[in-house]
């Protein structure tokens, strides 16, 4: 018997905060950057998991939910959170050896800690995810749960993104949004105004984005929704690959704004915008918005 989520849970207060960043790498291009503090949109769901989570959650009706993710994964994190403060179980499917992550890293302690069931799968098992007979597994195995996928993009999440789009109209010429499963940039686009665009700026190798967001704008919107483009060339070697060139900018970063730069999604973002505004992509009074996803400590061992 499914039943409802007891207690609404503490909402996040939208919209999250948007401040200019005064920076000469951006005022002598003519470029106005400014900083979406979406990192702050909740003091337990980091970033955009809120967005991406709350069409889900209200899907799921209290049902146990059931995700994937790494040994670090945010939306693991995210998600048990969630079932924290809003009273429902979740099961937390990992990539990886249970052995191998004994005594369990800070994010899945978290994870343990919000009441999140483990449950560790090989690489090869994790690959196959989607298949249906390793789903009927799960489902065997874990019973009446309703499936997010890996990241929480699909349909749902690209939905509940739209919202930040909504609260950038009027404010920017272009939102750019790290990106990991495409999720967030999918609604980000159909929530902008028309004449404004997104940029999304992948953290993985791969080049399969493209297809992912197209794809997700389908499920969600029923097609092509709002103007956005991705720049696959700022991934530093692939996920969660910080390279000392990359850590100097965002300590740098840091220094010149008081802001603390997340480093697998966010520093690739800053650094993206600050090159492509060197290189001239954006003309003389294009305001650009960098929207900041997370905060410092969710991937601080995720290196």
């Amino acid at each position: 018997m499914h039943h409802e989520a007891h207690g609404a849970g503490p909402r996040p207060v939208l919209p999250s905060p948007l401040r200019p960043a005064e920076d000469e790498r951006f005022r002598r291009h003519g470029v106005s950057l400014l900083l979406k503090r979406d990192d702050l949109i909740h003091p337990d769901l980091p970033g955009n998991k809120w967005r991406k989570l709350s069409l889900n959650l209200a899907a799921a009706a209290g049902r146990t939910v059931l995700t994937f993710g790494g040994a670090y994964s945010n939306h693991l994190r995210a998600t048990a959170a969630a079932g924290r403060l809003l009273g429902f179980p979740t099961v937390g499917v990992v990539r990886g050896d249970e052995l191998a992550h004994r005594p369990l890293n800070p994010s899945l302690a978290r994870c343990a800690a919000d009441g999140m069931r483990l449950h560790f799968v090989d690489r090869s098992t994790y690959r196959a995810k989607t298949d249906p007979d390793v789903l009927d597994g799960l489902l065997r195995l874990f019973g009446d749960v309703d499936v997010l996928p890996e990241g929480g993009s699909n349909a749902l999440a690209a939905q509940g993104c739209t919202e930040l789009g909504r609260e950038l109209r009027g404010h920017t010429d272009v939102a750019a949004v790290a990106c990991g499963t495409g999720g967030t940039l999918a609604g980000l686009a159909a929530g902008l105004a028309p004449g404004q665009r997104a940029l999304g700026i992948p953290v993985l190798r791969g080049g399969f984005l493209g297809e992912a967001v197209a794809r997700l704008q389908r499920e969600a919107f029923g097609g092509p929704a709002g103007q956005w483009s991705l720049d696959e060339r700022f991934h530093f070697g692939g996920y969660a690959r910080t390279p000392p060139e990359l850590h100097a900018f965002a300590e740098d970063f840091e220094d010149r704004h008081g802001l603390p730069v997340e480093r697998v999604y966010v520093a690739k973002l800053l650094y993206a915008l600050t090159a492509l505004t060197g290189a001239g992509a954006f003309a003389p009074g294009t305001t650009v918005t960098a929207v900041v996803t997370g905060t410092p400590y969710e991937s601080s061992v995720s290196r």
